[in-house]
């Protein structure tokens, strides 16, 4: 069986399709299949314009349409496609969806930030290696930052909060938002001791990448996520793309990204952070699995 996810981010979309079989005894395994990630920045116009604009809906309008192209070219069985932060703030986001849907035939959900990090939570607790003790998950992206914390595996608190890293690169974020954040995460870890920090993002991935961290722990000190953060603060965007090799939509984004990764981490009093290298995609698929298809494969 192929399933596919289609996540449509404030800074990124991606198409994920993975294959699903049972193998003669019971075990499940999965492979991806393909990977495809777009540049289509919606959070540059929702969270300067509040609305997205003509020109990004053409985009996302071939954007659908080959990806719809790359599932039949894959022979996929089934598909889950959300929109995230900067859909669910745009005035004209369902208006747009409407029309998408129409001229791709991809149905995308609007996902608010409860169901992500719902969707986020169920795939880390099955990918780590224990789940005993207090985790605190974050997953950065462009428009909001997903905090979920997990008690022995069971999610206990889950918040959206409206910081994310093009909202920070536009000004939009007030020191206000930044210091409830803050407080917040400061009362769970006195109520919640010994908490363990896990992070998400395609930014975390490539500040693991230029750290010198275990690449088989996939732990990252924090300190080390500040010393490369001040080497690229120091860098313009064009030299952080040509001496570290970052893509071009990825070399301004890193620079909140890793502020907002060093307040959180402060702030629940943890030194490191681990990264498994799991993404939202990876959790739609799974989850659409796990739902819809795991109990009727389990019985075959």
């Amino acid at each position: 069986m192929r399933l596919a996810a289609i996540d449509i981010g404030s800074n990124g979309a991606r198409l994920l399709i993975k294959n699903f079989r049972t193998a003669e005894d019971g075990s499940r395994q999965i492979s991806r299949v393909m990977y495809m990630r777009v540049p289509l920045r919606l959070g540059s116009d929702v969270f300067t314009l509040g609305k997205i604009s003509k020109e990004r809906a053409v985009m996302m309008k071939h954007m659908l349409k080959a990806f719809r192209q790359l599932m039949k070219l894959n022979a996929v069985d089934d598909y889950r496609a959300c929109a995230t932060s900067a859909m669910r703030d745009a005035e004209n986001g369902k208006k747009v969806l409407k029309k998408l849907r129409e001229e791709s035939d991809i149905d995308i959900e609007i996902i608010n930030g409860r169901e992500e990090a719902r969707l986020l939570c169920n795939n880390i607790v099955e990918n780590i290696e224990s789940t005993k003790g207090n985790y605190a998950y974050i997953d950065v992206g462009g428009g909001s930052t997903e905090i979920s914390l997990l008690h022995d595996g069971v999610l206990t608190h889950s918040h959206s909060y409206n910081i994310g890293t093009l909202r920070m690169l536009g000004g939009m974020v007030s020191k206000d938002a930044i210091n409830q954040m803050k407080a917040d995460l400061s009362r769970f870890a006195k109520e919640m001791p010994g908490m363990r920090m896990i992070g998400s993002g395609g930014n975390i991935n490539k500040l693991f990448k230029l750290t010198n961290s275990d690449k088989d722990t996939r732990m990252v000190p924090v300190s080390e996520i500040k010393a490369v953060y001040e080497k690229l603060k120091a860098l313009s965007v064009d030299e952080r793309i040509e001496q570290y090799g970052l893509k071009a939509d990825r070399a301004d984004v890193i620079i909140p990204a890793s502020e907002i990764f060093m307040i959180v981490a402060e702030a629940l009093n943890c030194d490191s952070i681990k990264v498994p290298n799991i993404s939202l995609a990876d959790s739609i698929i799974d989850g659409l699995y796990r739902t819809k298809y795991a109990a009727s494969d389990a019985a075959l």
